[in-house]
């Protein structure tokens, strides 16, 4: 690396490979689809943060990175494909034989939903799910942009009823299942869905196979 200089962690990489990927952690063997490693990028900020380690096969295996343009691809997967841009903080990290892995780290977003511009200009949020980046829940990203615009709540009637249809249903009910069962009309339910969720009173969260609504 021309401009990166590689820092010695045999034993560091060792310990977080043998990790695997998982919610915070992502492999990559090479970079070059700046809107693919957006998506990665978008679903570790929209939920807990989390690393890509470049030049690492799907199998743990180190490969190395081979020249500074998976660098570049990285900063414009953040710069250009993510809005809002979101920061990397990348590393070199030199590995046992001289290979050296590319540790890109990406926080929490302060300011949520990041989505990615798609083809065709379409905007979309991602979300991370065990070792996948998966579409967010509409009803979420809707309540991202409550909690980001500060929005005050008010426990009416509507949401009162919604609440107490929830705790009846039981966990992991998903938002449709609630929809269709509360007696709202459905424009009602979601916005009462999405201002419970801004506001933490529910959380719209995945249980590895579907999203679900719970009750903190």
């Amino acid at each position: 690396m021309k401009d990166l200089k590689a820092i010695r962690g045999k034993y560091y990489l060792d310990r977080i490979i043998a990790e695997g990927e998982h919610e915070r952690q992502d492999f990559k063997y090479s970079i070059s689809d700046a809107r693919k490693i957006a998506r990665t990028l978008s679903a570790f900020a929209n939920h807990s943060g989390g690393r890509l380690l470049v030049g690492v096969r799907d199998n743990g295996s180190i490969a190395g990175v081979r020249n500074e343009e998976d660098i570049f691809v990285l900063e414009q997967a953040a710069e250009m494909y993510c809005f809002p841009p979101q920061q990397l903080n990348i590393t070199a990290i030199l590995a046992e034989g001289g290979a050296v892995v590319i540790r890109a780290e990406i926080a929490p977003a302060e300011s949520r939903p990041v989505r990615v511009k798609e083809e065709g200009g379409r905007m979309k949020a991602y979300y991370r799910v065990a070792d996948e980046n998966i579409a967010a829940h509409p009803l979420m990203v809707r309540a991202w942009i409550a909690t980001s615009e500060s929005r005050s709540l008010t426990v009416g009637p509507d949401e009162t009823l919604l609440i107490e249809t929830l705790r009846s249903l039981g966990p992991d009910t998903s938002p449709e299942t609630l929809i269709s069962t509360v007696r709202l009309s459905r424009h009602t339910a979601e916005q009462a869905i999405v201002s419970l969720a801004a506001s933490g009173v529910i959380r719209i969260d995945h249980n590895g196979s579907r999203f679900v609504l719970t009750i903190p």
